[in-house]
C-alpha cells in the first residue's frame, strides 16, 4: 500500500470492511435458520436437517439454490413496482442497521475502526430509526399484493410493530440516562470497567428495562409467540402470501437479520457489548498481541449466540397469543412499566449520580 495516498488507503479499508461485514452478516442469517431448525429438532426429539453435507451444514446452500431456481410468480393484479420494492425495503433496513454496531474493541488502522463501520454519536437512534422504517416493507407488501388476506396480515403487522416500538424505545431510555450518550461505543465503554457487575442488566439495575426490551423485540421481529401476521390458520401465510422465489426468501432473511440486530442491541446496551464479563483485570492479562484484538469479538459472538438460542427456545415453548392479548400486553402492561422504569432510573441517578 506504499504507493497509495492516505485517503485511498482509508477508502479501500472502509470498502473492504463493509464487504466483510455484509458477507458475515448474510452468512450468519443463513446459518441462524439452520441453527433454529436443528435446535427445534432436538427439542422435539428429531434430527432436523442432516442430509446435505456433514451434519447438514450445507443445508443453507441447498435452500438458497432452491429459492434462486424456483419460478418467480407475480399475479397480474399486483402493483408491480411496490410489489418488488417491498421485500427490498424489509431486507435493506434490516442490514443497514448493522453499520453502527461495534463488534469488538476500538482498533484504529489508518484512521479506520476495524470493528465498526460507522461510529456516530447517535448510533442508537440510527438503529431504532432504520429498523422502524422496515415496517413499510411489510405494509407495502400486503397492499401491493391486492389480496385481502395479505392486506389483513400487513395491517396487523403494522399495528403490532408500531405499538411495540413505543415500549421498546422507552425501555432503552434508562440505559441512555446511565451512559449519558446515544453512542453505542460510549454505552459499551460505560459497562466495561468491572465486568459483569458493570453491565446495565445487573449493576445498572436495568433488568426491568431488559425484560421490556426482550418482549418488545419478539413482537418487533414477528417471532413466536407474537407472530400474528403469519397466523397461517387465519391468514393463509400473512403479508407474503403472493410472494415466491427470492422475493419470498427476502422477507425471511429480513426476519433473521432483525433477530441478529436485536441480539446485537441487547448485547451492547444491557450485557456490556464486546467487553469481558471479568472486567479490565482479565483483559490486561492479554494486553498485547493478536488475542487482545480477537478476544472482545469472541465475547460479542458468544453473547449474540446465547441470545439467539433464547429466541429459539421461546419459539419451541410458548403458544401464539390471540391478537387482543398481543395488543393489550403492549399497551396496558409493557408501556406503563417502561415509563415507571424511566422515572425510577432518573430518580436514582438524581440522588446517586
Amino acid at each position: 500500500m506504499n504507493h497509495l495516498t492516505p485517503f485511498e488507503i482509508f477508502l479501500l479499508l472502509t470498502v473492504l470492511k463493509i464487504v466483510v461485514v455484509l458477507v458475515i452478516t448474510l452468512t450468519a442469517v443463513a446459518y441462524t435458520v439452520l441453527l433454529e431448525r436443528k435446535v427445534l429438532g432436538r427439542m422435539q426429539n428429531r434430527w432436523g436437517p442432516s442430509r446435505v453435507g456433514p451434519f447438514g451444514l450445507l443445508q443453507p446452500l441447498a435452500d438458497g439454490i432452491k429459492l434462486f431456481l424456483k419460478e418467480d410468480m407475480m399475479p397480474l393484479a399486483v402493483e408491480r413496482p411496490l410489489f418488488v420494492l417491498a421485500p427490498i425495503i424489509a431486507l435493506g433496513c434490516a442490514l443497514i442497521s448493522i453499520a453502527v454496531v461495534p463488534f469488538g474493541a476500538e482498533t484504529i488502522v489508518h484512521g479506520v475502526d476495524l470493528f465498526q463501520i460507522s461510529n456516530i454519536n447517535i448510533g442508537l437512534l440510527v438503529v431504532l430509526g432504520v429498523t422502524s422504517i422496515g415496517v413499510y416493507g411489510i405494509a407495502l407488501s400486503g397492499w401491493s399484493s391486492n389480496n385481502k388476506y395479505s392486506l389483513f396480515g400487513s395491517l396487523r403487522s403494522t399495528a403490532q410493530v408500531i405499538s411495540y416500538e413505543l415500549a421498546l424505545g422507552l425501555s432503552l431510555v434508562g440505559v441512555v440516562l446511565r451512559a449519558g450518550s446515544l453512542s453505542l461505543r460510549d454505552i459499551v465503554n460505560s459497562q466495561g470497567r468491572h465486568g459483569i457487575l458493570s453491565w446495565n442488566v445487573f449493576g445498572g439495575f436495568q433488568i426491568v428495562g431488559f425484560f421490556i426490551y426482550l418482549m418488545a423485540a419478539y413482537a418487533e421481529t414477528n417471532r413466536s409467540p407474537f407472530d400474528l401476521p403469519e397466523a397461517e390458520s387465519e391468514l393463509v401465510a400473512g403479508y407474503h402470501t403472493e410472494y415466491s422465489s427470492m422475493k419470498f426468501a427476502m422477507f425471511f432473511m429480513a426476519e433473521y437479520a432483525n433477530m441478529i440486530t436485536v441480539a446485537c442491541v441487547a448485547t451492547l446496551l444491557f450485557f456490556g457489548g464486546a467487553s469481558s464479563p471479568f472486567g479490565h483485570i482479565f483483559d490486561n492479562l492479554f494486553a498485547t498481541g493478536f488475542i487482545h484484538i480477537i478476544l472482545p469479538v469472541l465475547w460479542f459472538v458468544v453473547k449474540i449466540f446465547s441470545f439467539l438460542l433464547l429466541y429459539i427456545w421461546v419459539r419451541a415453548t410458548l403458544p401464539r397469543f390471540r391478537y387482543d392479548q398481543l395488543m393489550g400486553f403492549g399497551w396496558k402492561f409493557l408501556l406503563p412499566i417502561a415509563m415507571v422504569n424511566i422515572l425510577a432510573t432518573a430518580l436514582a441517578l438524581a440522588f446517586h449520580p
